[in-house]
């Protein structure tokens, strides 16, 4: 008995550790899963033509993607990285490629590529794709990514007017389509509610990416007795910033302004002096903070699918930029008047031309 009662507990003691060496094993097996390139979140965004450098919108993004990417301990190129368009033609193919190359989501950057963006979920449903301006209804592996920069163009133009001493401001538009005529109309709704005497020129240049027509825009424009000068006009934006310098430095004594888009435009306005600056402020449409929001909520397994996010002047989704040397207390206190009374819902401020 004493010999079969040594061999059963021999036996049991064998399995015992089988059993515990399988377990390591699955366990083994199971974190290196976990800790592979294959099971890492990753994330990337393609740009319109503007670029990734076009120190607004594109560059925007990209920020917001860095951030992700530095927060989550991510490195750039396999845990997040961007894919640049020259032209519409490069946006399927951009999304399509990084889409095989095992990123998770992907974003188009622009409503330009709304049909890109469209085809590029339908051929690739196992990838999560994001759009930004744009709404694309009906598909769960697409978030629709909307800002209300009507509302932040109301408060710029709220500052335009209160600056300006020719009673008379420009818009320089890049394309002339619904979602940039937001920005013109919320701009020339505030400039008509502190002053409606004020003459608003709107100009379109045809272009995001064409620096060349923005300088010769606002160059006209600057002649004609305009002093400030609001674009929303992404790449095309830095040929104001360019005139309004090269006019600034001819003519210290003139009183020339541009207000930025998209992000603070502070350092696009600084003179050769270093002092100087002719950015008056910036609309900021905060997409870093949206690329960083939508992309923790697909690494968290919560990403809003067939959902459009909107974000607006009370989620803190658009708004006047951080940098506000050129203005004076009267007008902030004037801009947060009617900031509150946008976000109370007692302006109503319109967004489509009539």
């Amino acid at each position: 008995m004493k010999k079969l009662s040594l061999i059963l507990i021999m036996l049991i003691t064998t399995a015992t550790i089988l059993g515990a060496c399988g377990k390591k094993e699955d366990s083994d097996k199971t974190t290196e899963q976990n800790g592979s390139t294959k099971t890492e979140f990753k994330v990337a965004m393609v740009t319109d033509v503007g670029g990734v450098d076009d120190k607004s919108f594109n560059q925007s993004a990209w920020e917001g993607l860095k951030e992700f990417g530095k927060e989550n301990k991510l490195t750039e190129k396999e845990g997040f990285d961007y894919a640049q368009s020259a032209s519409d033609a490069d946006y399927l193919p951009n999304l399509t490629r990084l889409s095989k190359a095992d990123f998770d989501l992907v974003y188009g950057i622009g409503f330009l590529m709304k049909e890109a963006v469209t085809n590029a979920a339908n051929e690739n449903p196992k990838t999560n794709f994001a759009i930004v301006d744009e709404e694309i209804t009906g598909k769960k592996n697409v978030a629709s990514i909307k800002f209300a920069e009507h509302e932040g163009s109301y408060l710029v133009g709220v500052v335009a007017a209160m600056q300006t001493k020719t009673k008379k401001v420009g818009f320089v538009g890049g394309v002339d389509m619904p979602l940039i005529q937001k920005f013109e109309e919320g701009f020339k709704a505030g400039v008509k509610a502190v002053d409606p005497a004020i003459e608003v020129v709107v100009k379109y240049t045809g272009a995001f990416d064409k620096p060349e027509l923005g300088k010769t825009t606002a160059a006209a424009m600057y002649k004609s007795d305009i002093d400030i000068i609001y674009h929303a006009s992404g790449g095309t934006g830095n040929g104001v910033f360019s005139e309004a310098k090269s006019i600034k430095e001819a003519d210290p004594s003139r009183d020339i302004w541009v207000i930025g888009v998209d992000k603070d435009q502070a350092p696009e306005g600084l003179l050769k002096d270093g002092k100087t600056n002719i950015t008056l402020t910036s609309m900021i449409k905060r997409v870093d903070i949206a690329v960083n929001d939508v992309a923790t909520k697909a690494m968290d397994g919560k990403f809003p699918g067939g959902e459009v996010i909107s974000y607006d002047l009370k989620s803190n989704g658009v708004g006047i930029a951080p940098t506000k040397d050129n203005l004076s207390d009267e007008i902030l206190k004037k801009v947060d008047e009617y900031a509150g009374k946008i976000k109370s819902g007692e302006i109503k401020v319109p967004f489509e031309r009539k």
